[in-house]
């Protein structure tokens, strides 16, 4: 596995991911000299299909939590701008 700085991965992307895609290569990308990313090459079938039924069942469950906790009488334009800075 290879480190990569930022500014590299950036001005070699074409060929850095060239090597991922033909040869198999994997990349820790780095920033500061501290790792942030992996790039590393997805082999067909290690993707699962996204049920988007799913998804919406859990942005329904993630509503009911946020209602659960949620002021009564504050409603969300309410709390958008007691957050929001004046410009």
């Amino acid at each position: 596995m290879e480190l990569i700085g930022i500014r590299d991965l950036k001005d070699h992307a074409t060929k850095i991911l060239r090597k991922v895609r033909e040869e198999g290569a994997v990349y820790q990308v780095t920033y500061h000299g501290k790792v942030i990313a992996r790039i590393e090459p997805v082999m067909p079938g290690k993707i699962e299909p996204i049920d988007q039924e799913d998804i919406w069942a859990k942005w329904d469950q993630l509503a009911e939590e946020i209602g659960k906790r949620w002021p009564e009488g504050v409603s969300a334009v309410d709390a958008v701008r007691d957050v929001r800075r004046e410009l």
